[in-house]
């Protein structure tokens, strides 16, 4: 599933250990989910939607 994970991220300036943090996550999580390696569980997936202020659909595409 792509997503946007590494684009909002970066636009706020954080490292991938920020994001980890943030999510309570490995910063490895992050890391195979911006490569597309991992898709994360509908809670993080959440909770993510959330930390970022914006619609699931909008970080993440199942379509491509």
């Amino acid at each position: 599933m792509k997503n946007r994970f590494k684009v909002l991220r970066a636009e706020r300036d954080w490292t991938q250990a920020d994001l980890a943090e943030a999510l309570n996550v490995s910063r490895q999580t992050i890391n195979a989910i911006e490569k597309d390696k991992f898709d994360p569980s509908l809670p993080l997936a959440f909770k993510a939607a959330r930390l970022f202020g914006m619609p699931i659909e909008e970080i993440f595409d199942d379509e491509a």
